[in-house]
């Protein structure tokens, strides 16, 4: 029987390319649908646990900036500063729990610089949110004048740097996250503190009256428990006029919110298209087993039964079904495992990819999905071309 299926197959080439191209286009959909919602979703979980802080507190003229949020979670490049005095009387307060503080320093195009990228610099014995990624990767520490530099960036271990004329060694190169990080550059206080030193001696810095060894950037909270988020930001907002504490979680609402509309119009959008390509698939073999009536009542009147004749057309329409899906799931990972950081960019979201584990389970599960469709099409074909009148058919000649 196996031959009959690859010979009818193969005799009706055009036929079987487009059942195999409507296949192809089914798990394509199915696949990438899924990996898209996944990969936006591990995106946003490793932007919450990048950010690691429940209080994030800024210079009140930057939070009046409508880039605040793209420097902060998107990696463009910006800075601002505020006298690091405002870090202690913080840490005073009640219900601070871990606090640290953070430095920015943007480079520049120009030949004092290697690479414009947005820099960021922490306390190594305060950190609680950048540390924890760098270990991931380097798993030591960072030496003055050693940076760490994101997954995306044409630079490697071993590299040498120059931000505003003082050169830097790239001690690390961190693991994907799917974040901004991908696209920045990491160093410790002393570091960060010398290079914003650099800009200010090049007049490269637009605060150029500031003391670099005076000033952070943005100071980091976690509330201490027992609190709540509000007892600790409220007080900050009240008693530091020139101060802007934010919730982290309300900078990150409008991608959550925008996350859980890609996931479901991506939810609909697959649910349609597999009931559509049913639907087609249906007509498609209804069609198909109409013109192929006088062959199926000659098979029968030479003995064939009806189980082998539902065999046949199952077997048909499986294995073009599969060899479809097969093509689809290459095509879909050809597509979107190579160009992620290209879907990212365009979607203006974090996107990190699932592990390999995931993607072939994905892989799978939308090979099945594709070829369930294509069963069930031609299973209801088959039922129809099993129940038909023989003798009839050969009598009418048709």
């Amino acid at each position: 029987m196996n031959n009959i299926i690859i010979k009818n197959i193969t005799k009706r080439p055009g036929r079987s390319l487009a059942l195999m191209v409507l296949a192809a286009f089914l798990s394509l959909s199915v696949f990438a649908g899924t990996i898209m919602v996944r990969s936006l979703r591990r995106g946003f979980f490793s932007l919450e646990e990048r950010l690691g802080a429940d209080i994030m507190v800024v210079p009140y003229e930057a939070s009046t900036k409508s880039n605040l949020e793209n420097i902060v979670l998107q990696g463009n490049t910006g800075y601002f500063y505020m006298d690091s005095s405002y870090l202690d009387q913080i840490a005073a307060m009640d219900g601070v729990g871990k606090i640290s503080a953070q430095y920015y320093l943007a480079s520049v195009s120009a030949g004092c610089c290697s690479i414009p990228v947005q820099i960021i610099g922490f306390d190594p014995d305060t950190d609680f949110s950048i540390q924890p990624w760098i270990k991931k990767s380097n798993g030591g520490k960072i030496d003055y004048l050693d940076v760490v530099v994101g997954n995306d960036l044409n630079a490697f271990v071993g590299d040498t740097l120059s931000f505003f004329g003082q050169e830097v060694h790239v001690a690390a190169k961190l693991d994907k996250t799917g974040t901004a990080y991908d696209t920045e550059v990491f160093t410790n206080r002393d570091t960060i503190r010398t290079l914003i030193q650099a800009s200010l001696d090049k007049k490269l810095n637009e605060y150029g009256n500031i003391n670099s060894g005076n000033v952070v950037s943005c100071i980091m909270i976690q509330v201490a428990d027992g609190y709540a988020v509000e007892d600790v930001l409220n007080p900050i907002n009240v008693h530091f006029k020139k101060l802007k504490a934010i919730r982290t979680k309300n900078m990150i609402s409008g991608i959550s919110d925008s996350l859980a509309g890609v996931s479901r119009v991506a939810g609909v959008l697959t649910a349609l298209i597999w009931l559509i390509a049913l639907g087609i698939m249906v007509v498609s073999y209804t069609m198909i087993t109409g013109e192929r009536k006088k062959e199926f009542a000659v098979l029968r009147a030479i003995g064939a039964s009806r189980k082998k004749l539902s065999g046949i057309l199952l077997g048909e329409g499986v294995l073009i079904s599969m060899v479809g899906s097969l093509a689809g799931l290459i095509l879909g990972m050809l597509v979107i495992l190579p160009f992620s950081r290209a879907i990212e960019e365009s979607l203006g979201l974090p996107f990190l990819l699932p592990g390999a584990g995931q993607i072939a389970l994905t892989a799978v599960a939308a090979l099945l999905l594709a070829s369930l469709a294509g069963a069930l099409a031609v299973g209801i074909s088959a039922y129809r071309i099993t129940r038909m009148d023989t003798g009839m058919i050969l009598r009418s000649g048709d």
